[in-house]
């Protein structure tokens, strides 16, 4: 991945959730509010963490356990469709935060060793706030639906919140064409 590609994508996805929220969206701040305990959310935030994890368990090196890749691919894929079962209480969330840890791996190898450009940190420090973030919510995330309730409980909030989304993803996206 591109550096200028991997300041653009989280630029976009802010500005993308950052706008709705400055300009109070009844459906978002709604979809927002259900997304905790959605179920098809879970579908497709597990569902696509699971598929992005058992693709890197596939492709494992000899020096990471790919002498035993089959067996751990099936194991974890048992794991995965056992949690639709098991524990689909917030399985949305907990999707969202095993994408958010695995995409960071290449947004940060997009900068890595690259020290010429000091505007990279606004990626960097972006970056690892929610991998922080993500931990915190995947080991709880009823946290999540805590902070959504108290985002959404008065109008000034959501647009604060909004608004900083928005411009922290417009500088993003003005960064990565400075490269």
């Amino acid at each position: 991945m591109s550096l200028s590609l991997a300041n653009l994508v989280p630029g976009i996805l802010l500005v993308a959730l950052g706008f709705p929220l400055l300009f109070a969206n009844q459906g978002v701040i709604t979809t927002l509010k259900a997304f905790p305990r959605s179920t098809s959310c879970a579908y497709v935030f597990f569902g696509a963490a699971s598929a992005w994890f058992l693709y890197n368990i596939w492709h494992l090196s000899a020096a990471d356990f790919g002498d035993y890749r089959v067996p751990l691919f099936f194991a974890f894929a048992a794991i995965a469709a056992l949690a639709f079962k098991c524990v689909p209480d917030f399985l949305a969330v907990r999707g969202l935060a095993v994408l958010v840890l695995l995409a960071a791996w290449p947004e940060l190898m997009s900068g890595f060793m690259v020290w010429d450009h000091n505007l990279i940190y606004f990626l960097k420090a972006f970056v690892y706030v929610c991998i922080v973030l993500a931990i915190w919510v995947g080991t709880q995330p009823w946290r999540l639906r805590d902070f959504l309730e108290w985002l959404f409980a008065t109008p000034g909030r959501t647009r604060g919140a909004g608004g900083l989304l928005a411009a922290y993803g417009l500088l993003l996206s003005i960064v990565a064409f400075t490269y």
